[in-house]
């Protein structure tokens, strides 16, 4: 301390002076002229200093290292050292790791071999204790990690506080099982959707950050609570540029930049913290605003107050950018030195898989459906038949503890045509998950992973098309980032020619066994409903089937169908029962079912399937502007007039100059009549319908 405080006063001589550069002051987000001087991996000053080695900047713009404020270092399916070697060059000195992938698979030797396999990188690898070991209760881990296991993991001296509390249901009902794991002062949090006072609860509960928002809106609510908004910007889950509208309207204030879970092709094709950066310039933020949210927020937000900023006293952790649109670094000097990697894996953790084979047969007729939203985490609730075209089988297979125990469901979104895909990584408790549309290529995959000692598989006809080895802990490959990222495009190719399209699949894949994100979920135990965070059948009842099939017929009023139902009706008596609910429901329900229907024309509205497929059929959709301007002032003088929107039977029409004269001939009636007569015809409609779906 005392040197550094000579060479910062002038009387000693610096070890490195970097010169000639624009250097970034984070705490007023300008940039100043002058040397930095560094000693002993610290910063010493900036101003005017002699001796040392000397770097001339030639201009360049002189930055504090990036910081990760969230990040699981196992999605990236490397070992630390080639994670490090991967995101160092781009800008990063440091991270904040929650190791609870490699906890629930490993325990605290997990962590422990984590915590050993990130000494000596030139990258500081923070960690949290893993306060989620299960996410949920619905989850099957290797073993149980509590508070006792926290408390372990604590005592290290890179461990900041407790890592996100997952089960935030159980938070804000005060369970006194999830407040038991709160063993440290800071917390970091997971909250994806909670609002209101129920947000309210989840911050009194003392939990500083949060991660899971996905809409301005509610970044800005729990902003203003007072918690750290992590933008996230991960394989499968790129919320930044939807959040980038917050700061472009509130400024970067209480937010920082994190990465979550991003995969070994992301990571070596378009970067790291630096990445973000490139988009939040392109997207209209000021580099200032955007510099600090890579850096000094993020240290911030987790108490590291020696960090994310070049200023006296603080780590040499430095970048020099070229410029401040590509946010290419030129030089990373990492406590004052450029980086240098070791070599080799310490103690690796192998031979964690123990499935067994499972029966992938499903004896249901209806069923509910994990409904993928590409690019989201979060998954819709959806219902479907067996059998129909746009859905796969997906299983989750126990493979800590070979008990067979085997979740099964099916998933809409994945356009798979042919064959399955693997993956031992499944958060959060790694469990094997399987998607496919043939059994027999389902079983091959499962049998390839466990063979493999964990990793991805792909099968097609009865033969392994495409695998990557993942034997550490059935998370990590023990190869080089180039090869690995290179091995999990091959894969993502292969499965391009099966059909699949969205981006980051086999991430995708993983998360739809989490518990702990909204709505729909798949664990070893069975499908879970997120929202009521309760366990839920795969085959629906009888009455919820009817409804699956025939809620949809009325528009947006699946009351209708709900009130039809009887137990055994048949479905030549379907239509007429329908038509009576309809009749025997109260005047306002009868309106409110009116008014759901469209303008006919609609170009602005979201329309049902149904509704824009009848409309398409008599050309509504593509009205000349003179026929479409004669619609949209027919529906609102009908409108007016009325109180309820045109519903008329499209298709007893040849042509829309013929709905034009049936409209402003019922431009005469009295409203009793109108409204009669919608009903009418809303009756046909829905004939009409089921029909063609019968």
């Amino acid at each position: 301390m005392r040197e550094l405080i000579a060479v910062a006063r002038g009387d000693a001589e610096p070890e490195v002076v970097i010169t000639g550069a624009r250097v970034f002051s984070a705490f007023t987000r300008e940039w100043l002229s002058g040397d930095v001087a560094l000693y002993g991996g610290k910063i010493a000053g900036v101003g005017s200093y002699d001796g040392g080695e000397r770097i001339d900047a030639a201009g360049r713009y002189l930055v504090p290292g990036f910081i990760d404020a969230h990040v699981h270092l196992e999605s990236a399916k490397l070992v630390p050292t080639e994670f490090a070697r991967a995101v160092v060059p781009r800008g990063t000195t440091a991270v904040v790791c929650d190791p609870h992938e490699i906890a629930n698979v490993a325990g605290v030797e997990g962590v422990d071999w984590l915590l050993s396999a990130t000494e000596g990188l030139p990258l500081d690898v923070f960690v949290m204790a893993p306060s989620c070991v299960p996410a949920s209760h619905f989850e099957s881990p290797a073993g149980p990690f509590g508070p006792d296991e926290m408390r372990r993991v604590l005592e290290h001296p890179r461990a900041l506080g407790v890592a996100e509390l997952m089960n935030f249901p159980g938070v804000i009902a005060g369970d006194e099982g999830v407040l038991a794991t709160m063993v440290a002062p800071h917390r970091d949090g997971h909250a994806p959707g909670v609002r209101g006072r129920a947000l309210n609860a989840y911050v009194a509960a003392g939990i500083t950050t949060d991660h899971e928002a996905f809409t301005a809106d509610e970044a800005l609510e729990k902003r203003r609570a007072g918690m750290w908004v992590l933008i996230r910007e991960a394989s499968n889950a790129r919320n930044l540029r939807a959040l980038l509208a917050m700061v472009r309207e509130h400024g970067p204030e209480y937010c920082a930049f994190c990465t979550d879970d991003r995969e070994p092709d992301f990571l070596y094709r378009e970067g790291h913290i630096d990445q973000m950066c490139r988009i939040a310039v392109s997207e209209g933020v000021a580099a200032e605003d955007v510099l600090v949210m890579a850096s000094l927020h993020g240290a911030r937000a987790h108490g590291l107050t020696d960090r994310g900023a070049v200023v006296p006293g603080y780590a040499a952790d430095l970048v020099l950018l070229d410029d401040l649109v590509d946010f290419k670094a030129s030089l990373v000097l990492k406590d004052g030195r450029e980086p240098a990697y070791p070599e080799g894996v310490p103690g690796a953790l192998r031979d964690t898989m123990r499935s067994v084979p499972v029966s992938f047969d499903v004896d249901a007729d209806w069923v509910r459906v994990i409904e993928v939203q590409s690019g989201q985490l979060i998954t819709g609730s959806g219902v479907g038949r067996v059998g129909d075209a746009d859905l796969a089988k997906i299983a989750v297979i126990e493979r800590h503890h070979a008990t067979g125990r085997v979740g099964l469901g099916f998933v809409r979104g994945f356009d798979l045509h042919a064959g399955a895909f693997a993956s031992t990584v499944a958060h959060d408790a790694h469990n094997l998950v399987v998607v496919g549309v043939s059994d027999e290529d389902m079983a091959l995959c499962a049998a390839r992973a466990q063979a493999l000692g964990g990793g991805l598989v792909v099968a097609r006809d009865g033969e392994v098309v495409g695998e990557l080895a993942l034997p550490i802990a059935g998370l990590l490959a023990d190869a080089p980032l180039e090869e690995v990222a290179e091995g999990l495009e091959a894969l993502q190719d292969v499965l391009r020619g099966m059909g699949v399209e969205i981006d980051a699949p086999f991430m995708t894949l993983s998360f739809l066994a989490l518990s702990v994100i909204p709505s729909l979920k798949l664990t070893d135990q069975g499908l879970v409903d997120v929202d009521a965070f309760a366990l839920v059948p795969l085959e629906l009842t009888e009455r919820e089937a009817f409804v699956a099939r025939f809620g949809a017929l009325y528009e947006h009023s699946p009351w209708v169908a709900e009130r039809a139902y009887r137990p055994g009706i048949a479905d030549e008596e379907v239509a007429d029962a329908l038509r009576e609910s309809m009749y025997a429901s109260s005047t306002d329900e009868q309106l409110a079912l009116i008014r759901a229907h469209p303008d006919l024309g609609e170009r602005v509205g979201v329309l049902t399937e149904h509704s824009r497929a009848e409309q398409a059929g008599l050309g509504l959709d593509r009205l000349e502007p003179e026929l479409y301007e004669r619609f949209m002032a027919t529906n609102a003088a009908y409108r007016k007039r009325f109180e309820i929107p045109f519903v008329v039977c499209v298709r007893e029409h040849g042509s829309p100059e013929s709905i034009l004269a049936n409209a402003e001939a019922r431009l005469g009636n009295p409203r009793e009549t109108e409204i009669a007569m919608a009903l009418g015809e809303i009756g046909k409609i829905a004939r009409l319908r089921l029909e063609d779906l019968l």
